[in-house]
């Protein structure tokens, strides 16, 4: 089994990336995901969250109010930085969890570990996997962000300082793919990186 790891800059396009090497054959264990399903209604994370942050970071249904809780966290570091240390443990065990339930089951897959924090928290059993690294101007990234989650401005501006510059991140990459352009000219860069893994011992 080959390990890869897959990040970027928020709104990059780490998912269409993702999406792509998933459609060439790749098993791809997406972080964002396993955050998602580890603060869910009464698991013991979002009991923690609400220990640290307070009840009213919780819908009127038992879920964690994530857009409540995001304003907090990307206007405040220290509340970012308490979140992170209750949810990213929990993250990195489920990820090497789906990874050994990968290797149970297609010992030969290449895993593709979708980790957009990967360079901004300690990760250490990831941080020295070969990396793939998509990037997107700062410029294409706040555009997007807007567009995605109806942010303004001001709001997106804050998340993106939130992270460490993507620029910062292409000094671990192994390769790189550009995002900046069309879906044509992404797909062949990826379709290069899928070619250099099968090469690849």
């Amino acid at each position: 089994m080959k390990l890869v790891a897959l990040t970027g800059g928020i709104a990059s396009g780490k998912s269409t990336v993702a999406r792509m090497l998933r459609e060439l054959g790749a098993e791809v264990v997406e972080a964002d995901t396993l955050a998602r399903e580890v603060v869910s209604a009464g698991s013991p994370a979002l009991r923690k969250i609400v220990a640290a942050f307070g009840p009213e970071f919780l819908l009127p249904d038992g879920q964690l109010d994530r857009r409540k809780l995001a304003e907090l966290v990307f206007s405040d570091p220290a509340a970012r930085a308490r979140l992170n240390a209750i949810v990213h443990p929990r993250v990195r065990e489920r990820m090497l969890e789906e990874v050994e339930r990968i290797r149970t089951r297609r010992p030969d897959a290449v895993v593709v570990l979708d980790v957009p924090l990967l360079y901004d928290v300690p990760l250490p059993e990831l941080e020295s996997l070969p990396a793939i690294v998509v990037y997107a101007s700062p410029q294409t990234q706040l555009r997007r962000l807007r567009a995605r989650d109806g942010l303004s401005e001001e709001e997106a501006e804050r998340r993106l300082r939130a992270q460490r510059p993507v620029r910062e991140k292409l000094a671990h990459a192994k390769w790189v793919v550009d995002n900046d352009g069309d879906l044509d000219h992404t797909e062949a860069q990826v379709r290069e990186v899928w070619e250099a893994l099968a090469r690849d011992p």
